[in-house]
């Protein structure tokens, strides 16, 4: 693809780096808006797990009306109602989440826990094969044990810990984005 004479978009990434940089200042702002939010949802874990799963809800009632909408462009008939199922289940599920975010939270906080515990044994078994290959292992290894321990933990809380391990895993994730985007930004001002 060539670019046209008209296009006065940026041509290459220092192109784009450049452009940007003008702009540092929203770049900060959004970094500090990501990190205030981080720092709120730490300080009230429970409607930030409310939260979290609310906009869950909302993402599975999306996609299973796209699902539905998609089972009628089908033309196989079992396709069809396996599509339009899976779209049912999808908005079935949404639905509950938004009505009972707890309840879901419930759930979704012990799919965390095994998700977690099968994460950190399946990196231990990584790390032990790296260590018969002769290649660094120790910090796929370290990764594995407190992924486990994590999960671990997570599960034999459970179910109390539903309403606040979603929230505090939100609460950290806003403010390494906000980080981030702040980190960027003042990369950014040296540019400009």
């Amino acid at each position: 693809m060539s670019m046209t004479a008209g296009n006065s978009g940026p041509h290459s990434l220092a192109d784009g780096l450049k452009a940007l940089s003008t702009k540092w200042r929203w770049v900060v702002a959004l970094g500090v808006v990501f990190l205030a939010a981080g720092v709120i949802a730490l300080g009230s874990v429970v409607a930030a797990t409310a939260s979290a799963v609310i906009i869950v809800g909302v993402m599975m009632l999306m996609g299973g009306a796209m699902e539905i909408f998609a089972a009628f462009n089908v033309k196989d008939w079992g396709k069809f109602l396996f599509w339009l199922l899976l779209g049912a289940l999808y908005v079935a599920a949404g639905v509950i989440a938004i009505m009972n975010p707890f309840a879901a939270a419930t759930i979704l906080t012990l799919m965390l826990g095994i998700a977690l515990v099968i994460g950190g044994v399946l990196r231990l078994f990584l790390a032990f094969q790296m260590k018969q290959a002769g290649a660094s292992w120790g910090w796929v290894a370290l990764s594995g044990v407190i992924t486990l321990l994590l999960g671990g933990m997570i599960i034999a809380q459970w179910p109390a810990s539903s309403f606040f391990v979603l929230g505090i895993f939100l609460g950290i994730d806003l403010i390494f984005i906000g980080s981030a985007w702040i980190t960027m930004g003042l990369a950014l001002r040296k540019r400009a």
